[in-house]
C-alpha cells in the first residue's frame, strides 16, 4: 500500500518553519488532524477536513485507520516519535504506509540551549505516566529531561524531589520554545514558587542530592529498610540471588506470584526502564505496601493484581520469567505457572518449609533446572556479645523451560 498517512513535526514557529517536503506533504493531503492549536496555524478559508484530536485519543486514532488510503495529514509538536503521537500511530499503522517528517524535539532544543549532550541525559514524558516514574533516575550528577503534562507540573516535580532528598536540583523550565513567546525559568527545587506557567513546557533537572540523602542503585539487592513490609520480605542477600537467577532482559515481563512487599518485581523493574512486572497478592494490607514501595522506588507503573493464585492468574499477558515466593504447595499452581511460560521462559521458586521444598524436588526430578540452598548469617546480639544468627535456609529452583 502506498504511503498514504504523513505525520508532520511542527514547531513553535508554525507553517513557516517546515521544510519544502514537509509543506508538500501538508498540501496534498485531504485530511488534516492535530490539536486546536495546530490546526489553528492553518490559513482561515482552508476548507478541507480537520480532525481534532479527541479523549480518548483512539476515538481520532481509529477515525485515521478508516480514512485508509485517503491522504492524511498528522500535524504533531516537535519529533513525533519522541514520545510523540508518531510512536502511537505506528503501533496500529505499518510504518510502509506513513511518512514521518520531525522538527527539533523539545530534548534536542533545550541541550542546544544548555550545553547537554542528549546522548548523556535521561528522558521522560510526564503526559501520560506518573510523576514518581522519574525517581528511579534521581542520583547525584544526573541530567534528566521531562516532558510537563501542563503548567502544574513543574510545581509537582519539585515537591518530588523535595520529598525524595533532592531539593538542592537545579530546574529549569521552559516554555515555548522556538516562538517569540520563548520563556526560561530557573530555580531550585526546594523553593520553587512559579505558578504562571504556560501548559506547554518542558524542564530540564541537574540532579543534587541533599545531605544525608540515602542514594540507591539500580543494582539487585536493595537494603531491607527501603521498602515498607510486615515480614513478607525476601531478604537483601536471598533477592539479590533470586535476581541474578531470574536474570531480567530489556522489555521482559515478571510475574511475582505472592509478591509479599513488592520487592522482587520492584526491583526487575528497576533493572533497566523498559522491564514490566505484574505483582500478585492477596493480602489487603500487603496489596497497599507494594504499590507505596512501587511508587516510592521510582517504578509507579508496576501491575498489581489481587487475589489467590492460580486463579488471578488467569488472562495475564505471557511472561517471560515467573518467580514464587510463597504457597508453591497451592494445588495446580506450580502447573499453571508452567504451562503460562513459552519456551525459553524462566522459573524460579524459593522454598522454606520442608512442604514446599519436598514439591520443588518433585518438579526438579521432572525437569531439570538448577537447585541450591542459600544460607546467610547476620550478626545480632547474644547478650553482651555479638554473634551469628542464620536467616532461615531457602531452597531455590531456578529452570528454563524447554
Amino acid at each position: 500500500m502506498h504511503k498514504w498517512l504523513s505525520v508532520v513535526g511542527i514547531g513553535e514557529d508554525g507553517l513557516s518553519g517546515l521544510s519544502s517536503i514537509a509543506r508538500s506533504l501538508l498540501d496534498r493531503s485531504k485530511i488534516i488532524v492535530g490539536g486546536a492549536r495546530h490546526l489553528a496555524m492553518l490559513p482561515t478559508d482552508d476548507t478541507r477536513e480537520k480532525l481534532v484530536w479527541a479523549s480518548p485519543l483512539q476515538t481520532t486514532i481509529d477515525d485515521i485507520i478508516r480514512r485508509r488510503p485517503e491522504s492524511v495529514c498528522v500535524l504533531a509538536s516537535g519529533d513525533p516519535m519522541c514520545h510523540g503521537i508518531g510512536v502511537t500511530l505506528s503501533r496500529q499503522i505499518p510504518i510502509s504506509e506513513m511518512i514521518v517528517i520531525p522538527a527539533a524535539s523539545a530534548f534536542s532544543l533545550i541541550c542546544a540551549r544548555l550545553g547537554w549532550a542528549l546522548a548523556d541525559v535521561e528522558t521522560f514524558s510526564l503526559t501520560n505516566r506518573p510523576i514518581a516514574s522519574i525517581a528511579l533516575a534521581l542520583s547525584p550528577g544526573a541530567r534528566l529531561l521531562v516532558l510537563s503534562a501542563d503548567r502544574h507540573t513543574p510545581g509537582k516535580v519539585a515537591d518530588l524531589l523535595t520529598q525524595r532528598g533532592f531539593g538542592s536540583s537545579l530546574m529549569t523550565v521552559f516554555e515555548r520554545m522556538g516562538s517569540e513567546a520563548q520563556r526560561r525559568i530557573e530555580g531550585v527545587a526546594a523553593a520553587w514558587n512559579v505558578a504562571d506557567l504556560a501548559d506547554l513546557n518542558a524542564i530540564a533537572i541537574a540532579v543534587a542530592a541533599d545531605r544525608q540523602t540515602l542514594i540507591l542503585p539500580r543494582t539487585a539487592g536493595l537494603p531491607d529498610a527501603a521498602y515498607r513490609h510486615d515480614g513478607q520480605l525476601t531478604k537483601r542477600e536471598v533477592r539479590a540471588v533470586t535476581l541474578s537467577a531470574l536474570a531480567p532482559i530489556p522489555g521482559e515481563l515478571l510475574w511475582d506470584v505472592g509478591a509479599g512487599c513488592g520487592s522482587i518485581a520492584i526491583e526487575w523493574m528497576r533493572s533497566y526502564r523498559s522491564c514490566r512486572a505484574i505483582a500478585i497478592e492477596r493480602h489487603p494490607t500487603r496489596l497497599e505496601y507494594i504499590a507505596e514501595n512501587a511508587s516510592n522506588l521510582g517504578v509507579p507503573e508496576l501491575k498489581i493484581v489481587a487475589g489467590d493464585a492460580p486463579a488471578a492468574l488467569a488472562n495475564l499477558p505471557q511472561p517471560n520469567a515467573i518467580f514464587i515466593g510463597g504457597g508453591v504447595t497451592v494445588e495446580a499452581l506450580l502447573e499453571t505457572c508452567w504451562n503460562a511460560l513459552a519456551e525459553g521462559g524462566r522459573l524460579v521458586v524459593n522454598a522454606v518449609t520442608i512442604e514446599s521444598e519436598l514439591t520443588v524436588l518433585q518438579w526438579h526430578s521432572l525437569h531439570g533446572g538448577e537447585l541450591i540452598r542459600i544460607g546467610i548469617q547476620r550478626t545480632g546480639a547474644i547478650g553482651s556479645f555479638v554473634g551469628w544468627k542464620p536467616l532461615a535456609t531457602v531452597t531455590q529452583w531456578a529452570v528454563v523451560k524447554g
